[in-house]
């Protein structure tokens, strides 16, 4: 299956947020797609197996879609993860956060994680001084990465990551005035990573924690779905 290009409101709408895939939101939009579409924040019972299928698949699908990947990437990252020894779903989303491309988005080099694959598509990254553009290279703790020394890579980037540090302060403030010290906003930085902010330079620091991934996911369903 290729890798979705198509409307991202119809996605959000349907699977809820997505950080990763786009920053949009569905204003006054509450159905579900479709003409017959359903209230989006209306919780039904579960009365059978089918219902059952659909939260697993729908918990696959965000992950896909907020990570921009293939179901054949998504089946390999699932197959790497149950090889290795702890929970099959948190070795799974650690897998997912430290490809590049999402490592990118999360430094604050790019708005969005299809932004961050064109920017590594496009030759504007290196990591530990070698020159990597595929978005699915898995970042290894104490990886540096680095921005291209070219004015429209610095250009490019510097821009982006000027916008994410000004909504990272804003909301740092926010957090103080209501005495709050732990949150998932997309914007801030997460533990496993750090960032020169001048020199545009980041390193990953070790494996993403549970409680810093954005998507809201229950990964023990995308277990569940692929074991069946």
């Amino acid at each position: 299956m290729a890798r979705y290009t198509g409307p991202k409101i119809r996605i959000i709408r349907r699977l809820g947020l997505l950080p990763g895939l786009t920053r949009k939101n569905i204003k006054n939009r509450l159905t579900t797609p479709g003409q017959h579409g359903k209230p989006i924040f209306t919780k039904t019972k579960r009365s059978s197996l089918s219902d059952d299928y659909r939260e697993r698949l729908f918990e696959k699908q965000k992950l896909r879609f907020n990570y921009g990947i293939t179901e054949k990437q998504l089946v390999s990252y699932y197959h790497q993860a149950k090889k290795e020894i702890g929970s099959t779903g948190n070795l799974l989303l650690e897998l997912l956060e430290a490809r590049l491309d999402c490592v990118i988005y999360r430094f604050g080099f790019a708005p969005t994680i299809p932004s961050a694959r064109q920017i590594v598509n496009h030759g504007h990254i290196f990591v530990n001084g070698k020159l990597v553009n595929i978005p699915s290279f898995i970042c290894q703790k104490g990886d540096v990465i680095t921005v291209k020394e070219k004015l429209p890579s610095k250009t490019l980037i510097g821009n982006n990551f000027v916008v994410q540090q000004q909504k990272r302060t804003l909301i740092q403030r926010r957090m103080k005035r209501v005495n709050l010290t732990q949150s998932r906003f997309h914007s801030l930085l997460p533990a496993h990573l750090q960032v020169d902010s001048e020199g545009l330079i980041g390193k990953f620091l070790f494996p993403v924690k549970r409680k810093d991934v954005l998507v809201r996911i229950n990964e023990l369903k995308v277990v569940e779905y692929y074991s069946r």
